[in-house]
């Protein structure tokens, strides 16, 4: 697969800085492999990852084909909220991923649904992502939504896209908010140095806006809802940080040392999943109830 850039800004950086930042799939090591192996050519020659980018320069990224591993079905066990011919409504566990990546081949949530849908999932997404039309972070808990069939992958990928699927968390987060509610309009991109990191100061951030809402106040911390109107990775956990209340438990976003430890994560949960039904045409919403650790936690605060 080739990959074609005219340069039209950013003059004189880096061709691995600007390649990393344009292509946020690709980390920078990846990209400088790439050029390494001369599958980057600029004006059609190959170049050193230090080359220093000149207005007008075409670049040509060639992507090697990957096999994508072949997905394991295993019989793990699903808390099943919602279930139909055409989807199906989950509420996820703590330390669970959702779909296959490196490092993370089995024991995920599409593992187990392809064991317990006997592999009726929509196509649309890929061989690894079979059925998803959207995903939350390991750590979070909650409501998650799988299509059974490409007609109701596509009817709610484009609900994602008009944000009018309703989709609601809670969550607790440092500090006592001095606003009952509020909302963060903020972009979010990938972080321009830590590219496992989400940043509201990224050059290529997306619009993102997250509503919020206090539910309680614990002193040193703060029980809130949060409303998504967007949808971009790590949203609500870069916003509140974003503003001075990172999550508890966010040790990516947040304090380095928590201080509750066996939290395992950020405190974060996607409490109620709307929309309008795929085949019915009538809006459907569930709720996933709070998980016992974030009970417990409540309880102690």
């Amino acid at each position: 697969m080739k990959e074609l850039f005219i340069v039209e800004s950013q003059e004189g950086e880096r061709i691995d800085r600007y390649l990393a930042e344009t292509m946020p799939d690709c980390s920078r090591a990846y990209i400088q492999k790439l050029i390494k192996t001369q599958n980057v050519l600029v004006n059609q020659e190959p170049v050193k990852a230090s080359y220093k980018l000149l207005i007008g320069d075409r670049l040509e990224i060639i992507l090697p084909e990957v096999r994508e591993p072949d997905i394991v079905a295993e019989d793990i066990p699903l808390d099943i909220l919602y279930e139909d011919s055409d989807i199906i409504i989950v509420n996820k566990p703590k330390q669970m991923v959702v779909h296959p990546a490196p490092g993370h081949l089995s024991g995920t949530l599409v593992n187990a649904l392809m064991y317990h849908c006997r592999q009726e999932l929509s196509g649309i997404n890929g061989m690894m992502r079979p059925g998803i039309v959207h995903r939350i972070d390991m750590d979070t808990t909650g409501s998650l939504v799988v299509c059974k069939n490409d007609k109701a992958h596509q009817s709610l990928a484009e609900q994602l896209k008009e944000h009018s699927m309703k989709r609601v968390y809670v969550a607790v987060v440092h500090g006592n908010i001095k606003e009952e509610e509020g909302t963060v309009d903020a972009p979010i991109g990938r972080h321009p140095t830590e590219r496992k990191r989400m940043s509201t100061h990224a050059k290529n951030g997306r619009h993102a806006v997250t509503h919020y809402k206090v539910l309680e106040r614990f002193g040193e911390y703060t029980l809130i809802q949060c409303k998504l109107e967007t949808g971009r990775t790590h949203q609500i956990r870069v916003h509140m940080a974003s503003i001075g209340h990172p999550l508890l438990g966010d040790v990516v976003y947040g304090p380095r040392k928590c201080p509750f430890p066996k939290l395992l994560g950020q405190t974060l949960h996607a409490k109620t999943l709307g929309f309008i039904h795929p085949k019915t045409g009538e809006y459907l919403e569930v709720e996933a109830p709070l998980p016992e650790y974030f009970q417990q936690l409540l309880e102690v605060l």
